[in-house]
Formats: structure tokens, sequence, C-alpha cells
């Protein structure tokens, strides 16, 4: 087996596999220019990895493990594509350069914090997420942020929704996140109407695809909606055979898409993946705060978007049924997914992705040389 020069690093349990599993695709295309492994510290995850990729899975889970494989690896470059506390174990390293890719594309506050700060690069999306970072982060170096698209968007998974006569209406919530102020899920304050309002629509099919974690949630006000949904989803099916309705858990969010005609989401990656993907198609953005300004600040999208709170959702069905006749946003979104992904078509992430990374290999093996022959005066430069 040939040494990686990429390692792909995750510390974190299963729970939060599915940040690396939507990577995998794109880092399966990179290891045909450049050799790439997986690096991970959980047993659980590391058996979960192996089953959903051909790549060289290593496993690390003290920190005497990890020093030791990177002295055998003797790879260039390690990406993260989260901000666990573990990867300051990775980061130590002065050998690799580090570069955060982050799992998605969003306005959620999580995106961005003085984390960015540890690593030598940070790759973004486009436009939008350069501002984020601009407006929330002192003294951060713009130099470090490398804007390359979103890459899994160049996938074309395959669909997982039956074709249907019927118009269908995508339901896809973010969950509640790890503290208030990242908390934009809908689930719990008004998930249940938002669906009843869907089935009301005529000649619809609802589909239900939460985010992997309102499936795991502890928090018992998410747990109960959710079940809820589900519920309502049921009997709707039950009722109507012919209609489709279906409430799906597993597989990717992407592979969905294809067979929906509007979406109602949250604040998170998904209504931006919408808005790449699905351009010409409506999308409804929750509120759960109550604060239209605030959300037209700080989440762009939401200007090219119907925005739903509690006092919206009794006019839910009948909003839904004149967009899917009427889209009187379509112009506003073409602007707006230049704003967030440049002017990247399809398969353009890919290629810059791939480019990007090849631009640091090279650069680390340069300054590892200078380093060697003692010149370390650039070394700073990274």
């Amino acid at each position: 087996m040939q040494k990686p020069h990429v390692i792909a690093y995750f510390a974190d349990d299963p729970t939060r596999v599915y940040q690396l599993l939507q990577w995998l695709p794109v880092l399966e295309r990179l290891d045909d220019t450049h050799p790439v492994g997986i690096l991970t510290r959980d047993p659980q995850t590391r058996a979960v990895v192996e089953e959903r990729t051909s790549l060289p899975v290593f496993f690390a889970p003290g920190f005497a493990d990890l020093a030791a494989t990177y002295d055998e690896l003797d790879a260039k470059v390690v990406v993260y594509c989260n901000n666990s506390m573990l990867n300051f174990n990775s980061l130590l390293d002065g050998r690799m350069l580090h570069v955060h890719i982050n799992h998605g594309e969003s306005d959620k506050q999580s995106m961005i914090s003085n984390n960015a700060k540890a690593y030598d690069r940070v790759f973004v999306a486009g436009e939008a997420a350069v501002q984020r970072h601009r407006a929330a982060l002192m003294e951060l170096d713009e130099r470090r942020l490398v804007r390359i698209g979103r890459p899994q968007l160049d996938l074309r998974p395959a669909p997982l929704l039956p074709t249907s006569e019927r118009r269908t209406v995508l339901y896809a919530p973010t969950w509640e996140g790890d503290a208030g102020y990242n908390d934009y899920t809908s689930v719990d304050v008004f998930g249940v109407d938002i669906v009843r309002s869907i089935l009301a629509v005529p000649d619809v099919r609802l589909v239900y695809k939460p985010h992997p974690k309102v499936t795991t949630s502890l928090t018992p006000a998410i747990r109960e909606a959710h079940q809820a949904i589900l519920e309502l989803v049921e009997r709707a099916a039950e009722a109507d055979p012919e209609a489709g309705h279906a409430a799906i858990w597993q597989g990717d969010i992407l592979a969905v898409f294809p067979g929906c005609d509007a979406m109602v989401t949250d604040v998170s990656s998904v209504g931006l993946d919408w808005l790449y993907l699905q351009t010409d198609k409506p999308i409804l953005i929750t509120d759960r705060h109550h604060d239209a300004e605030r959300l037209r600040q700080e989440v762009p999208v939401s200007r090219c978007a119907d925005v739903i709170d509690t006092e919206d959702l009794p006019g839910l069905t009948e909003l839904l049924t004149d967009r899917l006749e009427h889209d009187e946003h379509r112009i506003a979104r073409a602007a707006m997914r230049h704003h967030y992904f440049d002017d990247n078509g399809v398969g353009d992430s890919t290629v810059r992705f791939v480019e990007a990374i090849t631009e640091l290999v090279e650069l680390r093996d340069q300054l590892r040389g200078e380093l060697a022959t003692g010149d370390a005066g650039t070394v700073g430069a990274a």
C-alpha cells in the first residue's frame, strides 16, 4: 500500500460521522491524484468508515498512537471536516499542512469560529463564506481562505424517491445544535404544524427527511415532535396509499432532491445545497427566533425565499399551493446562488478542491526542503 499524501482526520464518535461520510466520494476522487488515508480515533467510527470506503482507514485511539502513526505515514496534508476538540492533538504536528474543509456550507453561527485561525488553510464555498468570516472574526488573515465551491454537489447519487405525478414537498429540518445560539431547528416549535400544512396541499406528496441527529436526539421536545411527525406521515400514507408520502431516515438527502418540487427547511447547509442544485424550485425557510431582520442580515438566502414563523403557519398551505404554481423568487435565487457558490458549475468544485490540495502538497514539500537546508524563514508563509 502506498503511503498517503493526504490524511482525512476524524476524531469523533458515530453520531457525527455523517460529517465525514459526505466527503468520502470526493476523497476517493482525490485519491486518483494524491493517495488518501482516513484516520479515526473511535473504534465504532472506524468500523462505520471501513464499511463505506475502499480508502485505507487508520486507527489511533490515544495521543501516543496518533504520534506514532504520523511518524510512520509521513503525510503531507491533513484535512479536517469539523472542529472537534481532538483536532488539536493532530494540529500539534508541524510536519504537515493542516486544512479545514468543513462539512457543508451554511449560515449557522457554528460555521465560523476562532478555530479557523489554527489551520493553515480554510476551504470555503464562495463569497458569502468569506464575508461571514470577515464579519465575525478579528485579526483573521483572509489569505488562509480558499474558495473551492462545494465538491459534494458535483456528485449525482442514485435517486431515492420513485417518480410521481404528484407535486412533492420536502420537509428537511436541521437538529437543535450544541447550544442555544446555534439552535435553528423547527422540529420542536412547529414541525408538526408544518407537516399538517403540507399534507393539506392539494395533490401533494410529502417527504420528511430530518437531519441525522434529529433521529437520535436526547432532547425530549425534539424526540416527541419527531415521533409525532412520523405518526402523521404513517397515518397519511395509510389513508392515501397512492400518494407516496414517506419519511426517509437513511441515505443522502442529495438523492432525495431530484424527486421534489419545493422544500421547507431551516437555516442549514441543506437549504444552500437546494439553492445550488434546485435553483429553479421554491424554498421556504423557517425562523424559530421570530426575528426577520436578523435572518435577513445573517442568512442571505432568506432574501430569496419565503420565511415561515409561528404567525405564518395558518397560511402555509395556501402559500405552498401558490408557490408551486407561481414561483416569485426564481430570478432572485439565481443571483443568490452566485453569492454563495461563485461561478461554479457542476464538476468545477471537485476540480478546484483537487487543485488546491495539489498546491498544498507541493508547498509542503517546498517548505520541508527549505527547513532541511536551514532556510526556515519562509515557513511562516504557510
